[in-house]
């Protein structure tokens, strides 16, 4: 089933209209949705809304409030979210970092009390389209182990970096699990088995199997180790920055709810064009593993996406979609 995009946009709204959203706050959260499922990231799209939902309605995240400025120095700043939506504190620190690049060349800020931002790459685009080089990430509530662990004690903590380009932007975005509890709820939804072990089952051993991965909270780190150990180090460059709270004082509740977060924007006149060219044009050259298949850099595929739902419509979860309809 397919669902303009307009449409979608619009029954997002509805309902965050009668959850006491201002128009402009209603607006900013219901493109954001859309574009994730537009995207093909649903996960972070119409899937994720009736948990975002609940959780306004829990009073986790307060749709009247907004973020605070807490302390500039030169081309830093730091804020307080104030529990208001992710997405709209994301895109406030994300525009502040853009305008402090283009003002110093670089841009950061940091914020704490923050909420779930949805998908990452929203703000990579973000930068991008601003033509900033964006590098983002948060922290969040601990579902992997540390390398050599058991216990659930590291978030997957998403990495993006964005770089701008006339010809489609690159936009990596990935969190530090081998597939993110979003993508797993994809498959979980489908009934079908990872493509690849994606974490531990209760007796420690690797699993293809996203519902057992969701109910152990054991993610596989990218990388094993160095995915384990990248988290770690977000965890404490995003506290250290913002001040906020730590990965272990997300997880003590039981909503992910007071997330840390940072926004770095890079900004020069000259991106070096040619040079990006020749390092994409090198890479997408190589033969690809799969006859008629091609090697893409990170972010084209988005683009394509983008090109085909905007035409024929965003395919959507029926069920998830009902429920939307009937809130």
């Amino acid at each position: 089933m397919r669902i303009p995009f307009e449409e979608l946009q619009e029954e997002f709204k509805r309902v965050l209209l009668q959850l006491s959203f201002t128009k402009e706050m209603a607006n900013t959260c219901a493109t954001i949705f859309a574009s994730n499922s537009r995207d093909g990231i649903s996960s972070h799209g119409l899937n994720r809304f009736p948990v975002f939902v609940e959780h306004v309605q829990k009073g986790l995240v307060k749709p009247d409030a907004a973020p605070i400025l807490l302390e500039k120095i030169g081309a830093i700043e730091r804020w307080d979210g104030n529990l208001a939506p992710g997405m709209a504190n994301a895109t406030h620190c994300m525009n502040r970092a853009i305008e402090l690049a283009k003002e110093n060349g670089i841009g950061c800020v940091a914020i704490k009390n923050t909420n779930h931002w949805m998908r990452g790459g929203t703000y990579g685009w973000q930068a991008a389209e601003a033509g900033c080089i964006g590098i983002c990430f948060t922290n969040a509530t601990a579902n992997m182990p540390a390398w050599g662990g058991k216990e659930s004690v590291l978030g997957n903590n998403p990495l993006v970096i964005a770089v701008p380009r006339a010809e489609g932007h690159v936009v990596l975005d990935m969190a530090m699990s081998q597939f993110s509890y979003g993508k797993m709820q994809e498959y979980e939804l489908k009934q079908e088995s990872l493509p690849f072990p994606g974490g531990y089952d209760a007796e420690g051993n690797l699993s293809s199997d996203p519902a057992t991965i969701k109910k152990t909270k054991l993610a596989l780190p990218i990388g094993f180790w160095k995915g384990s150990g990248l988290s770690l180090v977000l965890d404490l460059l995003v506290v250290a920055l913002s001040g906020g709270r730590s990965t272990q004082q997300i997880s003590a509740d039981e909503y992910e709810t007071g997330v840390s977060q940072c926004f770095i924007c890079l900004h020069q006149q000259d991106m070096h064009t040619a040079l990006i060219e020749e390092i994409l044009n090198f890479t997408k050259n190589s033969t690809p593993t799969e006859s008629g298949k091609t090697v893409s850099y990170p972010g084209e595929r988005t683009l394509r996406t983008r090109s085909e739902n905007e035409k024929n419509g965003v395919p959507i979860n029926e069920e998830i979609w009902q429920q939307l309809k009937n809130m």
